[in-house]
């Protein structure tokens, strides 16, 4: 399909620069049959069923972004260097974003903040590097807490955070490191909410997808054919596949707290014949218009980029005219976008 037909303007004062607070009271558009409905996130426990099942994403966004310094040698100048983290690769090695990669060669080593040591030991075609860090497991992770800072994403105050973002742009329900970017549409869920969604008779459950910078960014091609994205890891454990299924049985839907976890749960069941199985591994799934969705039933999700598979996804979830109708919709009552804005629900 042709790229521009996801295309839409945006004014930027519409971009959210902080979160709602309090979070639950972010606008909430539901996209029905009917027409749109207007309303904030704690209504959403007369906006479901009892019965339904809400999947959330518990991953939890690490400190990602770092800086450090190439030593230059007798022979060579000293290198400012950045780094974002995006997929870890095994042990203490991770795929990175790093700028200036044409200063860099195989073999340098960088020093990051907090004591942070690494050596460049790919650099690929596509412009990202493979970092070994001297560090791993729980002892890199630590590290990185003093060393990295918040991955915003630069529609966000340019990309820099501050002691805010520490809090603001992780979920009540991140608990697995390992994300580069927040699965945005948990953002808006507070205990109180909570506590009225399970007295509404609604049940929850969770999965792991570590999200990538990827998922967010602009497809840059013209034919979504000619686009790749990204591997990301994720898991779904036993006690979710049982969730879904008591909820299957008992007429109820299920309800996917974000697209990272419908990706998630509709590549497991795009892989088994509709079903959702225990598992963990990777996944690339890229959905557009035309795909067949057999997991999920009702979406919950932020407004996403133009021209981002995000954007994308919820056409071939809802609809593209009635996704660019309900932008527009969105956009005429100033409703807030991107990861720390609104949401919408969204009906299969």
């Amino acid at each position: 399909m042709r790229v521009g037909l996801f295309d839409f303007a945006l004014p930027d004062e519409l971009i959210a620069q902080r979160p709602a607070c309090p979070r639950d009271s972010a606008r909430l558009l539901d996209v029905a049959a009917a027409g749109f409905g207007d309303h904030v996130v704690r209504d959403l426990p007369k906006l479901l069923r009892p019965g339904d099942l809400m999947v959330f994403n518990d991953t939890r966004v690490i400190p990602a972004r770092l800086k450090g310094v190439r030593a230059g040698g007798q022979s060579r100048r000293d290198v400012a260097v950045e780094a974002l983290l995006v997929r870890k690769l095994g042990g203490g090695r991770w795929l990175c974003f790093g700028r200036p990669v044409k200063r860099l060669k195989v073999g340098d080593r960088i020093s990051f903040a907090g004591g942070l040591q690494a050596m460049v030991e790919m650099i690929n075609a596509d412009g990202s590097i493979a970092l070994a860090f001297e560090r791993s497991g729980s002892d890199f992770l630590a590290a990185l807490e003093g060393a990295g800072a918040v991955p915003l994403p630069p529609y966000i105050r340019g990309g820099i955070a501050d002691a805010r973002d520490r809090t603001d742009y992780q979920t009540l329900f991140a608990k697995v490191d390992g994300s580069v970017a927040a699965p945005t549409a948990g953002l808006h869920f507070t205990p109180e909410l909570m506590t009225a969604l399970a007295q509404a008779g609604i049940a929850t459950a969770n999965v792991t997808l570590h999200v990538g910078p990827g998922t967010f960014q602009p497809v840059r091609v013209e034919d979504t054919g000619q686009h790749a994205m990204h591997a990301e890891w994720g898991e779904v454990p036993p006690p979710t596949v049982k969730a879904i299924e008591r909820t299957r049985q008992a007429g109820g839907r299920v309800v996917s707290i974000g697209t990272t976890a419908l990706r998630l749960l509709e590549s497991v069941a795009r892989d088994n014949d509709g079903a959702v199985t225990a598992w963990s591994g990777e996944t690339d799934i890229f959905i557009t218009p035309g795909f067949r969705f057999r997991a999920v039933d009702l979406l919950i999700t932020n407004f996403h980029l133009p021209r981002s598979t995000l954007f994308m996804l919820v056409s071939a979830f809802a609809g593209l005219d009635r996704m660019k109708a309900a932008y527009a919709h969105a956009i005429a009552r100033r409703y807030r976008f991107y990861s720390y804005g609104d949401c919408c629900l969204l009906r299969r």
